[in-house]
């Protein structure tokens, strides 16, 4: 199956989503999806989510699903930074909305999580739920590249691999504290690493 992290247009216009399916279009296997934060640029999320799952892609945001026995749980995710330099709510009531948003995020993960009874279980994410993968980028922009908040529900309801984008210049892998493997796919970062086929195959157990 294909797994798509995010940012599937610029500017998030449908004009652009439609585009896209007609690239998919020539595609075989199952396509599972979250948004990235360009896909909400022009405030036409919704749009575009729905011309992706009206050409069969399933569109993951705080949903699950179960694909050839995989099950996927998706959110966009936000940021708001990692360990003890995570953002905490005090002060201004922005900087609170701030990691409200963060913290409904991860709220919606753990839902779909939870949703699951698959024995492979996979997290699709665009914000990177670890700082591991997003080692190598510049130091100043890790709050905004994701939040240590999603990892939280893979502690209670651990999967089997974990993927994300948006971190473009950062790691291919890394781990969880509670050592499940997460996978940074961002288009950039694959290019990189496989000039000449950039995408990244992981072979999953289904019992």
């Amino acid at each position: 199956m294909l797994l798509l992290c995010g940012d599937l247009t610029d500017y998030g216009l449908p004009d652009e989503a439609r585009m896209l399916t007609r690239e998919l279009q020539a595609v075989r296997v199952p396509i599972v999806s979250v948004l990235g934060n360009h896909d909400h640029e022009s405030g036409a999320a919704a749009d575009v989510a729905r011309i992706l799952a009206e050409t069969g892609v399933h569109v993951l945001d705080g949903d699950s699903c179960v694909v050839a026995g995989v099950g996927f749980a998706g959110v966009k995710g936000f940021a708001g930074g990692f360990g003890r330099g995570a953002l905490g709510p005090w002060g201004e009531e922005i900087i609170k909305r701030f990691v409200h948003e963060a913290v409904n995020e991860a709220l919606k993960l753990e839902t779909a999580l939870a949703r699951l009874r698959s024995t492979t279980r996979v997290a699709l994410l665009h914000y990177s739920p670890v700082r591991d993968t997003v080692e190598g980028e510049p130091l100043e922009i890790f709050p905004y590249l994701g939040c240590s908040r999603l990892e939280e529900p893979l502690t209670r309801y651990p999967v089997t691999a974990v993927f994300h984008g948006h971190a473009h210049h950062g790691r291919l892998e890394g781990r969880t504290a509670n050592g499940l493997p997460v996978y940074n796919v961002s288009l950039p970062l694959l290019r990189q690493h496989y000039p000449e086929r950039p995408l990244r195959i992981v072979e999953l157990p289904v019992s």
